[in-house]
């Protein structure tokens, strides 16, 4: 256990634990937002957190206490030091709150046969080949029936938690929290150069930059996305696509940019996506599935264009803001772009409906109201 201080409670403070692992598909960032709203009300709050993501998140900062899970062995599995960790933590829990499917998994096995209500959040859709892709329907109905309520950041998740037997399955919103520092407009003071700091880091200084962030993974989010840049190798001014992320297909994307000498560069990891927006002429997001994607709120937030694909959340999320596309079709990605690339009075005009439609999302303080309202309503229930 972290030996960070909790803030001053009452002897009676209810006592939530946010399991959150690795902090994969956004679940990170909505926990540290969330356990610095609920500590802020008078909660005390445990996050149950690898070391990695309790780093990178700053649970700790946000006023919890953390609980480090091993770095490896296995989350979904619950190997022994896992367990121990997890049950440490819960001790003395008034609920458990358990984000994604593998922290759900391991808060069953923990509490089981307890008066403990377990409140399971589904941030994503998962897409596992072989066994595990069979396995996941039996894996998600044991998550959703063992759960006093379950919260979907989109209305297809509910829908299929509700499939999968869950007595209790609610919308949930999940808010990226807000630029703390709003993007100053394009032409005010220091903004350009800013801009083009960026762009010369990035290796752009003289041509379109177009940025995407997402996981280099199996999912076929960047197969699309790379077909398309070789199809602007065409265009007289040839973008530059960079890609924030990181993951096990790095490796097999990197051979197919070099084989086929696109105009694509990998940067890794990297926690200036708003700084990175700010530079870039057009986001893209490509994806098969997503729910409330953190690329294409910090980009209406930003006002940077966006050509997104047209699944799960996304055409509620962002309204008219955006540009979508069907998901797979690499020809209409790479008109849309290279449409926006050419066209500055469009770009500045989806700029300008992101920011707007970016202030009619639930706020942090929204999501937060309504998890409270939640477990105040299970507390009651338990009493």
């Amino acid at each position: 256990m972290s030996s960070t201080p909790a803030p001053p409670h009452g002897p009676t403070a209810l006592h939530a634990v946010q399991l959150v692992g690795r902090g994969e598909g956004g679940s990170g960032v909505h926990v540290r937002s969330l356990a610095a709203g609920l500590v802020a009300r008078g909660i005390r709050v445990t996050v149950v957190a690898t070391p990695a993501a309790a780093e990178r998140y700053g649970f700790a900062a946000a006023g919890a206490l953390v609980a480090r899970l091993p770095e490896r062995g296995g989350l979904a599995t619950a190997p022994l030091c896992t367990a121990t960790t997890l049950r440490a933590a819960c001790a003395g829990a008034d609920l458990v709150h358990a984000h994604g499917l593998q922290c759900g998994l391991m808060a069953c096995s923990t509490i089981l046969g307890q008066r403990r209500p377990l409140v399971v959040t589904w941030h994503t859709r998962h897409h596992p080949d072989g066994v595990r892709g069979r396995m996941m329907p039996l894996l998600e109905r044991r998550v959703s029936r063992s759960a006093r309520v379950v919260l979907g950041a989109t209305t297809d998740l509910v829908d299929g938690a509700r499939r999968r037997g869950a007595r209790d399955a609610r919308l949930a919103p999940i808010a990226v929290p807000a630029p703390r520092h709003p993007h100053p407009h394009p032409g005010g003071d220091g903004a350009a150069l800013r801009r083009q700091q960026v762009r010369a880091e990035l290796g752009a200084p003289d041509r379109p930059l177009v940025l995407t962030a997402a996981p280099l993974d199996a999912y076929g989010t960047h197969e699309p996305l790379l077909e398309a840049a070789r199809m602007w190798r065409a265009l007289p001014e040839q973008p530059l696509l960079a890609v924030a992320g990181e993951g096990p297909a790095r490796g097999r994307l990197q051979r197919r940019i070099d084989a086929e000498k696109l105009p694509v560069r990998l940067l890794g990891r990297r926690d200036d996506l708003p700084r990175l927006l700010a530079a870039a002429d057009v986001a893209v997001l490509s994806s098969p599935w997503e729910a409330r994607p953190v690329l294409a709120q910090e980009a209406l937030h930003a006002g940077a264009p966006l050509v997104a694909t047209a699944v799960g959340g996304v055409p509620e999320l962002v309204g008219d803001a955006a540009e979508l596309v069907p998901y797979g079709d690499a020809r209409a990605l790479a008109d849309a772009v290279a449409a926006l690339l050419h066209d500055p009075g469009h770009r500045a005009a989806l700029s300008a409906a992101g920011r707007a439609q970016a202030g009619t999302w639930p706020t942090e303080d929204d999501t937060v109201t309504q998890v409270l309202s939640i477990y105040d309503e299970l507390m009651t229930y338990e009493a």
